[in-house]
């Protein structure tokens, strides 16, 4: 595996690798989700393209930049083992030599949920993942079903500003108990980490109620915030996919998101499950 460390460098490299080539935008503390997405990559392309970094521009004043788990060696172990080609590993000043001036701006899909919890935070997305695209340049690029506003998001911002890229929503990764994997579960304590798996259950408990159904999401929601103590609710709430508008009924014959939120100490948790009502 070859590791590139500056844009001259990863342009270099990518000129020699055989196409078509998949990407994958990380930031590092590799799990098994991410290795899916790897795997899922080499199976589809003839090089597989794998970049690490932390990105600055979507945390928040209060949020865990400096203390987001860095595990560098060992997930270019990780990536040499899943036959990845090429590890793109820049420092904060290769990707961001001045402060940024022009950003990405999310539109609509921005207002609600992750949007408005983390104000700022998509913008840092899709302004690093353009950047990031420009530089690689695959033919297709790869991401986790789980962050599915972010993925709406990229996929609107390739869309809307013609990048030449097909974007691939892989599925979750889960632990055994329904739990969906995550760099941050690192930081759950024993009694956290089992209370985590509550807000999947709370979403399943949703997504059957839909699928049953039933149309008054509201209620389906008060039922499912019961069910997440010792979790602390952040949102619930059903959407159609590439909207990100809360439903407050849920309309027949469609496909829909089910997406929530919640605290388990000061570790916040994320997750989302699909539905399709009669």
């Amino acid at each position: 595996m070859q590791i590139a460390r500056d844009e001259r460098e990863l342009r270099a490299r990518r000129a020699q690798l055989p196409e078509p080539v998949g990407f994958i935008p990380t930031m590092g503390a590799l799990h098994a989700g991410h290795l899916s997405l790897v795997a899922r990559a080499r199976s589809e392309c003839a090089s597989v393209v794998v970049s690490i970094f932390v990105n600055p521009l979507q945390f928040g004043p209060s949020e865990d930049y400096d203390l987001y788990p860095r595990t560098p060696e060992r997930d270019c172990e990780l990536l040499a083992a899943q036959q990845v080609d090429l590890t793109f590993m820049p420092a904060q000043a290769v990707m961001y030599p001045v402060s940024p001036v022009v950003s990405v701006d999310p539109g609509d899909l921005d207002k609600h949920f992750e949007g408005a919890r983390r104000p700022g935070h998509f913008r840092g997305v899709a302004t690093v993942v353009l950047k990031l695209l420009q530089m690689v340049a695959p033919q297709r690029a790869y991401f986790g079903r789980k962050d599915a506003q972010q993925l709406a998001i990229i996929q609107g911002m390739v869309r809307d500003l013609n990048v030449p890229v097909e974007i691939v929503g892989c599925p979750t990764v889960r632990e055994k108990d329904g739990l969906a994997l995550s760099s941050r579960n690192a930081y759950l304590s024993p009694a956290e980490r089992a209370a985590a798996v509550r807000l999947s259950a709370a979403l399943r408990s949703i997504a059957e109620r839909l699928r049953a159904g039933e149309t008054d999401i509201h209620a389906m929601i008060a039922h499912a915030t019961q069910l997440l103590p010792p979790l602390e609710t952040d949102y619930l709430g059903v959407v159609v996919p590439d909207a990100f508008v809360p439903l407050a009924t849920a309309p027949p014959k469609s496909h829909l998101l089910v997406v929530g939120a919640a605290l388990a100490g000061k570790t916040r948790l994320i997750d989302n499950i699909e539905a399709q009502t009669p």
